[in-house]
């Protein structure tokens, strides 16, 4: 990515959020276009400023973070913004569902600065923030639920075989280089698998395709997929 990491930042603690916003502002490569302090004006403000990346609060007044990612990535046009999710708890089903939502990963309040700014350039690189042995606890405690409540049932059938072993991996934490490696093709090609999949399945992150995987029975809790 050419030029500052364009950030806006959401939370109702006027604290956290202030420090977000001072850490960020004295990083080298980052940009703070914009504070908001509930859901709906995150919402506002993604749409006016257009940043890289969102911090978003998942508990929030007026609007949740919840829903709020989930109306600033059904916007319109090319340049939809990256939503990492922060929150107090890594096991927790708000997580799951924002991830569900569309929401690139999470962060834990809690982490330390520098964790922090990698954290954004990671999103803002277009790879996902959520390690693999933690999505297994998320999805070992709700994806069976939602398995069996029949919210899994993404059409799968739309996708071609080669596609869905590409998503089989993508949902065992696998990053496209060692997907290319492992199906003996070229990252370009394994990059042109994951857009037309989750274009398919009208999906917005990568964190989104491993949520699916699991719910749809791809990839099996407890199990190695």
């Amino acid at each position: 990515m050419s030029g500052a990491i364009r950030v806006l930042v959401a939370d109702d603690q006027a604290l956290i959020r202030a420090g977000l916003v001072s850490l960020l502002r004295l990083t080298p490569g980052t940009e703070v276009v914009g504070e908001a302090a509930d859901g709906a004006e995150a919402v506002a403000l993604a749409a006016q400023t257009r940043p890289d990346v969102v911090l978003m609060d998942i508990r929030m007044p007026v609007l949740d973070g919840i829903a709020a990612t989930r109306r600033i990535l059904d916007g319109v046009g090319e340049h939809l913004p990256r939503v990492v999710v922060l929150t107090t708890f890594d096991l927790d089903e708000y997580v799951y569902t924002a991830l569900r939502a569309g929401a690139s990963g999470f962060l834990l309040k809690d982490m330390p600065p520098q964790r922090i700014i990698a954290a954004v350039h990671t999103i803002a690189g277009g790879d996902i923030l959520v390690a693999p042995q933690i999505t297994r606890r998320l999805i070992e405690a709700y994806a069976s639920r939602q398995r069996a409540a029949g919210i899994g049932g993404k059409r799968l059938r739309e996708l071609t075989a080669r596609e869905t072993e590409v998503l089989r991996l993508v949902g065992s934490g696998r990053n496209n280089t060692e997907i290319a490696d492992h199906l003996v093709l070229s990252e370009a090609t394994v990059k042109t698998h994951v857009k037309r999949l989750m274009a398919k399945l009208g999906l917005n992150s990568r964190a989104q395709a491993v949520v699916v995987a699991y719910e749809s029975g791809l990839c099996v809790p407890s199990a190695q997929c």
